[in-house]
């Protein structure tokens, strides 16, 4: 589960460099980077994100 969750937060930044550089989607992206964010927070204070 720790491997899907860190694809969908690299996948979900990519992204948003992508909208950022290309202006495209606006809010939506910046919005998708907040849901990643919270994710990986998460993980990190859930102790799971860490384990490799």
């Amino acid at each position: 589960m720790g491997g899907l969750i860190w694809s969908l937060i690299v996948i979900l930044f990519v992204l948003w460099v992508i909208g950022l550089v290309a202006h495209i989607g606006g809010g939506l992206i910046h919005l998708l980077l907040v849901i990643a964010l919270v994710l990986f927070v998460f993980n990190l204070l859930t102790g799971r994100g860490a384990r490799v």
